[in-house]
């Protein structure tokens, strides 16, 4: 179990439960980083006296003077994210930051010698082989909170190697609709999650099922397996969060309601079990459970995304860079729905394939496909 985190993204979803796990089970928390949500932040670390607390540029005169009245120190700038997760003091650092902003502080986390929580998964999408082999280097254990990597990781504690991991998704609010339908879906309609209260970024990704295709990246890399290994299973009521096969053809599932502080509380108190926030599971309420083949037509991105970690290379990066800037871009109003399918798929395609990239490929492909998402009229 650790002692003391810092947590990146303190303010977002995962970065509160974290915050209750904390509070719950007496965790020093030593630094929280957050975006733009200086009053949140304020109260965060008035609560939890941490040494340093992060926040943007835009923010930073405003949190510096709100908390003139305290020890507390106050920094921004890019350089600053990486450096106070490198110089920070505690045992595991959460990375529950949006975006491949988390690349870098994750590295600096493993560099210092500190386990690493990891929620933010465009990490291992854009820089898995590196984070990977680097945190092996470094003897740092790489703790999934994500729902669906907890619950492999708490499936494969016997340490058998699985023969297929069978990774589970709600199918999000848009299950059973056609390409005709979704045409005419609005930011509203996609942020509205059926089971998950989620940020609004990996509420949209839920809908077009890239999450579920950014995870099965992310387990590639984690359970060291291939993507040919891993099937995904709609399972509407989202309370079995993932199951894993063995060579005997036994199925081991993690089940529990649907309440990330589960998740989260398993990799700061790994190994052990403790009392859990958490609700308790009523199999009874829920009554039965059900399953589904996803439709990879309608909902190309998770198609494109096993395509895209079989071929490797930088290309999960372009993939990733160019749906972060057409999420943002459909939450404006800017493009359509499935234009959203189209643009990421036509920023993959076009992208300048390295099969062994460094850590500035990696950088660069996001670079690329971001400038071609931007760039993208919309019909």
């Amino acid at each position: 179990m650790t002692n003391s985190i810092c947590i990146l993204g303190s303010t977002g979803s995962i970065g509160t439960q974290a915050l209750d796990v904390a509070r719950k089970h007496g965790i020093r928390v030593t630094a929280l980083a957050a975006g733009r949500r200086e009053k949140d932040l304020e109260r965060q670390a008035r609560e939890f006296l941490p040494k340093t607390v992060y926040i943007d540029k835009e923010r930073y005169s405003s949190l510096k003077t709100l908390l003139a009245d305290t020890s507390i120190r106050v920094v921004s700038g890019e350089e600053a994210l990486s450096a106070l997760a490198y110089e920070d003091e505690s045992d595991t650092v959460v990375n529950a930051l949006t975006g491949i902003l988390g690349l870098r502080p994750t590295l600096a986390a493993i560099d210092s010698g500190k386990d690493v929580a990891l929620a933010n998964k465009e990490t291992l999408v854009a820089g898995g082989d590196i984070v990977m082999k680097r945190a092996s280097e470094q003897n740092v254990r790489i703790l999934p909170v994500d729902s669906e990597h907890s619950a492999i990781f708490q499936c494969l504690q016997g340490g058998v190697k699985p023969t297929k991991i069978l990774l589970t998704g709600s199918g999000g609010p848009f299950f059973g609709k056609d390409r005709a339908f979704l045409e005419h879906v609005t930011a509203a309609d996609a942020l509205k999650h059926p089971n998950w209260s989620m940020g609004p970024k990996i509420t949209v990704d839920s809908s077009t099922l890239m999450n579920k295709g950014l995870e099965l990246i992310e387990a590639v890399h984690l359970f060291d397996v291939s993507p040919d290994q891993i099937e995904v299973v709609i399972q509407r009521e989202s309370v079995i969060h993932s199951m894993v096969q063995f060579a005997d053809n036994a199925v081991l599932a993690q089940m529990g309601v649907p309440d990330m502080r589960l998740c989260i509380q398993y990799a700061l108190t790994y190994p052990e079990r403790m009392e859990s926030p958490s609700a308790e599971l009523d199999l009874f309420e829920i009554g039965k459970l059900t399953f589904y083949r996803p439709d990879t037509e309608t909902f190309p991105l998770l198609q494109l995304a096993k395509d895209t970690i079989a071929k490797g290379g930088n290309l999960p990066s372009a993939m990733n860079g160019a749906n972060e800037v057409a999420v943002g871009r459909f939450l404006r109003d800017e493009i359509g729905y499935t234009e959203l399918f189209d643009v990421v798929i036509a920023a993959t395609e076009q992208a300048h394939f390295v099969k062994e990239p460094t850590l500035e490929d990696i950088f660069e492909a996001d670079k690329q496909a971001r400038e071609y998402v931007r760039a993208y009229r919309a019909k």
